[in-house]
């Protein structure tokens, strides 16, 4: 960092701690944004102005992103579940780091962090080898906050204070993709798959380069995609490319329902129109054993294909390349 940290607002630094799910977005080669749910278990310093979450080198998608690009947006946007009581919208901007290799003292005081968000570390000979791969193969992903923004509701209305740079002018629209901008997932049973999923957010890439993520309201669809609403004046006008997240959870995080999409946005006077690319979908169910023994032997087969189809090698290699940038 070549400037002091930015201060944290109180608002701002009580969900970081205490929020128990973060939506977190990253950006796609094409300009477009991912957004999907992280459990960051309040692993922050705000001495050094980072906050951080972890993922599993057997589901490396988002590490190839992040590495490629390292503009990094977190909204703590719900407060179910957690620790934090107020109830403001907050987004955190930054630059990401990642470290793959972290040493043991890092990951044993990450799962000592964990335990008041998702309970008690199975342990023993047996959930010791089933949950290697889950718990020591870890990449953490440390953001340099640039910017913070809060709104004094979580559906990210009233004004908004800034903490950081200034916030940006809209975005402008971007370039359709060739093979058009209309639907290629199936919208009515996409609906049928969000509906009972209350937190819902939008992710674009803003003016600045850094992703933004706003809460939405699915307010219907048709054979043109999904109709949403947001706070007036936060959606940019025109087409552009977008991320999609639906999900839910229980405490801690036993029990959880998530969707994710990629598509095109488009807001005009009438409204803003999503019409969805792609769907992907993740459950796991309300009960720890089933869940824990599903994770580990997820990890441990998700770990040895990224092994051996070279995924792993080439993440070092973006790594050590963003090292020397």
């Amino acid at each position: 960092m070549t400037h002091p940290p930015l201060a944290w607002p109180d608002a701002a630094r009580e969900a970081i701690k205490g929020d128990l799910t973060v939506a977190v977005a990253y950006l796609t080669p094409a300009g477009g944004a991912v957004v999907t749910s992280v459990s960051p278990v309040g692993v922050a310093d705000q001495a050094t102005g980072e906050v951080s979450f972890t993922t599993s080198l057997a589901f490396p998608k988002k590490l190839e992103r992040i590495l490629s690009n390292p503009s990094v947006s977190l909204a703590y946007h719900t407060r179910a579940h957690g620790f934090a009581t107020h109830s403001c919208y907050v987004l955190a901007q930054g630059n990401a780091s990642v470290d793959l290799r972290p040493p043991a003292q890092r990951l044993a005081e990450l799962m000592d962090a964990s335990e008041p968000f998702l309970g008690k570390t199975r342990r023993g000979k047996g959930w010791d080898w089933l949950l290697r791969e889950y718990h020591q193969e870890r990449a953490f992903v440390d953001i340099e906050v640039e910017r913070i923004a809060t709104w004094p509701d979580l559906s990210a209305r009233g004004p908004v204070t800034v903490t950081g740079p200034s916030w940006p002018q809209p975005p402008a629209e971007q370039q359709p993709p060739k093979n058009a901008t209309t639907p290629r997932t199936d919208v009515p049973a996409l609906a049928r798959q969000i509906a009972g999923l209350p937190h819902r957010l939008l992710a674009y890439q803003g003016a600045d380069g850094y992703p933004v993520i706003l809460p939405v309201e699915v307010t219907g669809h048709d054979e043109g995609g999904v109709r949403l609403t947001a706070p007036p004046g936060l959606l940019p006008p025109g087409g552009r490319r977008a991320g999609f997240l639906a999900h839910a959870f229980q405490p801690q995080c036993v029990g959880l329902s998530m969707r994710t999409l990629t598509g095109w946005l488009t807001v005009t006077d009438e409204g803003a129109l999503y019409a969805p690319h792609t769907s992907k979908g993740l459950a796991a169910p309300p009960n720890r054993t089933v869940a824990t023994v599903a994770s580990g032997l997820m990890a441990k087969h998700g770990l040895r294909r990224a092994r051996r189809n070279g995924t792993v090698a080439h993440l070092r290699q973006l790594a050590a390349r963003s090292a020397a940038d």
